[in-house]
């Protein structure tokens, strides 16, 4: 059998001494991590996947070579990494109404917003913990705040609603607790629905987004006064939402620190640049990815992609690329730092409209992967080194594939090895792992 001359290369702990091989050219991935795991003598066998100038090897190393015109002399440099497991589901939420937001955030819980204006609280054995009506329309949007470590065993919610304003919730985690959760502020500014909330990594400061083109820079200090004249219609709200309570215990109304005014349609999504307080970015239905200076408010960078609808953001792990879902049925790969006039390195195709995508939470071995869920109700989860198809599914609500007959994902969240799925079937959580380390 004809061979080809290989080195490999890693970015994993596991090494191979550098040599050059011979590979059959009908080998394919198997064989390939089969002589891989023989030649580091690995105890137990770690599947591996292959990287060849670029993109993820799927077919023989002959079939790549012919589609891409390499002489057989040329010495290929092939990159190994772990393989993704085949995502498991752990556990299904029934919701009564449609879930748009889904947060893995809080260890051994999952926290859920729905359209019947609830916040969900539900620990892994898929016992409900907490059910809040925080709002009295549809929550579009919901985040964990981070806090100092707290000794009362309680987290702060922040919610976003078509009701016109975003909700800061204190929910203790103690299962017995005399008081399960407090409102604490409410935040007024936007005239139209809000698409999207978020928080800095310190928990010192929020973004909101909204249909009427503002996205709003809050502090999350809770202020001894409203710091907005209180609606005369909203006491009867509040009565409704079970928070009338004496004049100290009711929510404070909050008002903006900065408006960052630069969109001309409807913003989907704001994010905190990883690590940062100060940088933020955005996308919306005038179809540009904008980079801002929050404190000053300034819109400091646009990416225009005409035409494309933009429904949600992620950002990877270094802040360094930018993904953006469209009503094109693409996803659009975005480089933030250069300064080319067309700054799309890539676009992740979808059969249906994605809704939704998350980067991992934390810079780890997952750094170049990102988890998208569409309208055929499939979550998919990708590897940006290699475009062109998914490395892995996972049909949420047994989906049929079809996005007539399917039931739409709104939301995915994903933290560690766990993703929350969230849409119009209620709550799915699934696991997702890389190589030996999925079964832990």
């Amino acid at each position: 059998v004809a061979s080809h001359p290989v080195v490999f290369t890693t970015k994993t702990p596991y090494t191979l001494p550098s040599q050059k091989f011979m590979i059959p050219l009908d080998w394919k991935r198997y064989q390939l991590s089969q002589l891989i795991n023989k030649a580091l003598s690995l105890p137990k066998p770690i599947p591996f996947d292959f990287l060849v100038q670029g993109e993820i090897l799927r077919t023989s190393l002959a079939e790549w070579r012919a589609e891409r015109g390499v002489g057989e002399e040329e010495t290929l440099e092939i990159e190994y990494f772990e393989s993704v497991l085949p995502p498991q589901r752990m556990s299904v939420l029934p919701h009564e109404d449609w879930v748009s937001s889904v947060s893995c955030r809080i260890p051994q819980h999952l926290l859920t917003a729905s359209y019947d204006g609830h916040i969900r609280l539900f620990d892994y054995s898929q016992k409900p913990i907490r059910d809040i009506a925080a709002h009295l329309a549809p929550i579009t949007s919901v985040c964990v705040v981070p806090t100092p470590e707290s000794a009362d065993d309680s987290i702060i919610v922040a919610t976003a609603s078509h009701d016109l304003t975003a909700c800061l919730t204190q929910v203790s985690l103690a299962p017995g607790a005399a008081a399960p959760y407090h409102a604490l502020a409410s935040l007024h500014l936007h005239t139209s629905p809000l698409s999207s909330i978020s928080s800095d990594s310190t928990g010192s400061n929020l973004l909101t987004a909204s249909w009427d083109t503002l996205i709003g820079f809050w502090d999350t200090q809770i202020p001894p006064q409203d710091e907005i004249a209180p609606d005369p219609t909203d006491r009867k709200k509040r009565r409704k939402i079970g928070n009338a309570g004496s004049d100290a215990d009711r929510a404070r109304r909050k008002a903006p620190t900065t408006v960052l005014k630069s969109h001309t349609a409807r913003v989907s999504k704001a994010l905190f640049a990883p690590g940062s307080r100060e940088r933020a970015v955005s996308c919306g239905f005038d179809s540009t990815v904008r980079t801002w200076d929050v404190e000053s408010g300034v819109c400091v960078d646009t990416i225009t992609v005409p035409e494309r609808p933009m429904l949600d953001l992620a950002l990877t792990p270094d802040g360094h690329t930018a993904l953006a879902s469209s009503t094109d049925r693409t996803v659009s790969i975005f480089d933030l730092r250069s300064s080319a006039l067309s700054r799309t390195t890539g676009t992740l195709a979808h059969p249906s409209t994605p809704s939704c995508l998350v980067c991992p939470s934390t810079a780890s071995s997952a750094q170049t992967q990102v988890i998208t869920g569409a309208y055929d109700g499939i979550a998919r989860l990708w590897d940006l080194r290699s475009t062109k198809s998914a490395v892995a599914s996972f049909k949420a609500w047994s989906a049929s594939g079809t996005e007539s007959g399917a039931m739409k994902i709104l939301s995915v969240d994903w933290a560690g090895d766990v993703v929350g799925i969230g849409g119009e079937g209620g709550v799915e959580v699934w696991r997702v792992g890389q190589g030996e380390r999925a079964g832990k």
